[in-house]
């Protein structure tokens, strides 16, 4: 028998729990971009993403090149539903790093999913094959630039 899947209750539960040695830790060091960015990414996997939005923010205040929490704030602004506001942080990222993989596929993704922009979900996914030849998700990103082609308005398919 399987197990039921924790609420969003429980999920904020587990993430007070599991940030609260780093939150300890922050009230030494309040300005650690990086402790902050953890902090982010334990709220972020438990689908918290006011809080981690809020830490993401911090730490980019901080160290405001650091493209990973910038990346991760503009997913958690897309999941809140604020898609030009994630779109604006991906293209903040790539004027610090204008190749960045995981922020071009974001850019891509949420243009397409946020937008149905699906020219630009493509130019941002060509951008990225051509400047990282070597992706190791270059077929997804493949796959997904001829799903857009065939179905240039559509929403992906959450699962199969």
């Amino acid at each position: 028998m399987s197990q039921s899947m924790p609420t969003l209750d429980d999920m904020k539960r587990m993430a007070d729990k599991q940030a609260e040695p780093l939150l300890e830790k922050l009230k030494t060091d309040p300005n650690n971009a990086d402790l902050l960015n953890q902090i982010g990414n334990v709220y972020r996997m438990t689908h918290q993403f006011d809080t981690a939005a809020t830490y993401y923010q911090k730490s980019l205040d901080v160290n405001p090149k650091n493209i990973g929490p910038r990346t991760d704030l503009a997913s958690c602004l897309f999941y809140k539903g604020d898609i030009d506001g994630a779109i604006a942080q991906l293209e903040k990222s790539l004027t610090y790093n204008p190749t960045h993989a995981g922020t071009l596929f974001n850019l891509g993704m949420i243009r397409w999913k946020g937008k149905n922009d699906a020219p630009g979900a493509i130019a941002a996914w060509n951008k990225l094959l051509k400047s990282n030849p070597k992706y190791e998700n270059k077929a997804t990103v493949e796959q997904l630039i001829a799903e857009v082609k065939t179905h240039p308005g559509k929403k992906l398919p959450q699962s199969e």
